[in-house]
């Protein structure tokens, strides 16, 4: 069973509604002609703002949407909700919250169930970090900080590369400092494809948005990784 993870950095339907770009990608690498994917926004607070704008972009495309709310469930039975979806895709907002939240719900263990099965994982800033060993968030508040995430993938992760004037900064002091591993950084509008656990292909909705592997070898190293754009 092919496991696949896209980690956007930012972009999708939240970002650029009129740039569908990165979510007819997320929608192809489906198997399916009608594939049913399914939208959790934990990390927002469950935003009904969010969710709307989630439907005006995903009704009018050829898939069958639904969302999965932890403050309002739509069943008992989240396991079975969730693993006859075709599509997960994950929300932006704070990652601990989501994680703390997860856990409760029991969603780890079943979205790494949802991952061995075959159905496709994607998500936007906390929805990529969390699928990494660690990832660089702002959860915490004014600063940025390392967290520890799911594992799925390894390394650490950072969003909103190009998008935010503290994110490279703050991710070269933590890699250079040892608090987080080396780990792919992306801009909005940059997703990187995952297929069983290495990367795949990264896709842009912009044309100078990119992906980079960020390591330490005696100094910070930042190496710009081939990204095809979309458009």
């Amino acid at each position: 069973m092919v496991k696949q993870i896209i980690a956007l950095g930012g972009g999708g339907f939240s970002m650029e509604p009129d740039n569908p770009l990165l979510d007819r990608y997320i929608l192809n690498q489906s198997d399916k002609q009608n594939p049913k994917i399914c939208f959790i926004p934990t990390a927002s607070g469950d935003s009904d703002q969010y969710i709307s704008k989630f439907y005006t972009f995903f009704e009018k495309e050829k898939c069958q949407p639904s969302h999965l709310s932890l403050f309002k469930p739509p069943t008992r039975d989240l396991e079975g909700f969730l693993l006859e979806k075709d599509i997960i895709y994950v929300g932006g907002g704070n990652t601990k919250n989501l994680l703390v939240l997860w856990k409760e719900w029991g969603l780890e263990s079943i979205l790494r169930k949802a991952w061995g099965q075959g159905i496709l994982l994607a998500g936007i800033s906390a929805g990529s970090i969390c699928w990494f060993d660690m990832g660089v968030t702002d959860s915490y508040g004014d600063e940025l900080e390392p967290l520890e995430c799911l594992g799925l993938l390894q390394g650490s992760n950072c969003p909103h590369y190009d998008g935010e004037a503290d994110r490279r900064p703050v991710y070269h002091r933590l890699i250079e400092s040892g608090k987080i591993q080396s780990g792919i950084a992306a801009d909005d509008g940059a997703a990187v494809h995952y297929i069983d656990g290495d990367i795949h292909k990264i896709v842009s909705s912009r044309p100078n948005a990119k992906a980079y592997k960020v390591y330490f070898e005696n100094k910070v190293i930042e190496e710009e990784l081939e990204t095809e754009f979309l458009g």
